[in-house]
């Protein structure tokens, strides 16, 4: 069997399982939302790209699964979706593969976000994920907001793996943190290649082109910004894993449909 062929089937097998095992939330109440027909499973358009949903486990800023994340998958319009798929062939042939740890984002975890930012008691994942900046500032500073551009289907959070990629442990509650912008070897193992600092980290080092960034982790910051933004995306310059493909299909509307197979209505 080809190398390439051998590396796709390598990927496609984790997310598969992943998804087999993970429960969908029971029907009741008021019918929920549904997805408009443009979005996708991001599975179905590009098997092989790897999904670390985070905000389905506790291994976030707030310390707690997030509202509205009922399953560990990214769903994007298809445009978006596509857009991936093309680029993740480019990266592929260098011997890399993405791996998304966000897509849509339903409003309701949005407003999850705001009230936990409200509760400056809940220092929980401080030593990992703002560990320079006061809760008292997180919606100053831009770290938290009322609305989200992932709400509207076409943003998502990424990286890049170099194959044959590398199990991760899952995060467990309580567990010693480290700050997100400690050096690779210290801070919470992720099979992404060296960004210079850990998905969500709350601090300017974040910022796609910070001068402090440079060498190894600077590199892999451009491979990653410089195939997307040939392919149509356009990366927030304070987030080095936040993408949105342009143009947006619902550049208006934030959506509240939970993140579900059962929400997809094609």
């Amino acid at each position: 069997m080809p190398r390439l062929a051998v590396a796709l089937r390598a990927l496609a097998l984790p997310v598969a399982a992943l998804l087999a095992v993970a429960p969908s939330a029971p029907a009741q109440g008021k019918p929920e939302p549904k997805a408009p027909k443009e979005f996708v499973a991001l599975g179905d358009v590009d098997p092989t790209i790897l999904q670390e949903i985070r905000y389905f486990t506790p291994h976030n800023f707030t310390g707690d699964p997030v509202d509205g994340y009922r399953r560990p998958m990214c769903l994007l319009t298809r445009p978006a979706a596509e857009g991936l798929h093309r680029a993740q062939r480019q990266l592929l042939r260098r011997g890399y593969t993405l791996k998304v740890y966000d897509c849509y984002r339903p409003q309701r975890a949005v407003n999850d976000f705001v009230e936990w930012a409200k509760d400056l008691s809940d220092q929980r994942m401080k030593g990992e994920f703002y560990p320079e900046v006061d809760k008292t500032r997180l919606f100053e500073d831009g770290y938290i907001a009322e609305k989200s551009g992932h709400s509207r289907g076409s943003t998502m959070d990424l990286t890049i793996v170099r194959l044959p990629a590398l199990p991760t442990r899952p995060y467990v509650p309580g567990e010693k943190l480290m700050p997100c912008y400690a050096a690779k070897k210290d801070r919470f193992p992720d099979n992404s290649v060296d960004m210079g600092t850990g998905y969500d980290c709350f601090d300017t080092l974040s910022h796609t082109l910070d001068p402090r960034i440079k060498g190894a982790q600077r590199a892999n910051r451009l491979l990653l910004k410089g195939t997307l933004e040939k392919l149509g995306f356009v990366n927030l310059a304070e987030e080095w894993w936040h993408y949105t493909y342009k143009p947006e299909l619902f550049p208006d509307t934030y959506f509240d449909f939970p993140v579900s197979r059962r929400s997809l209505t094609g």
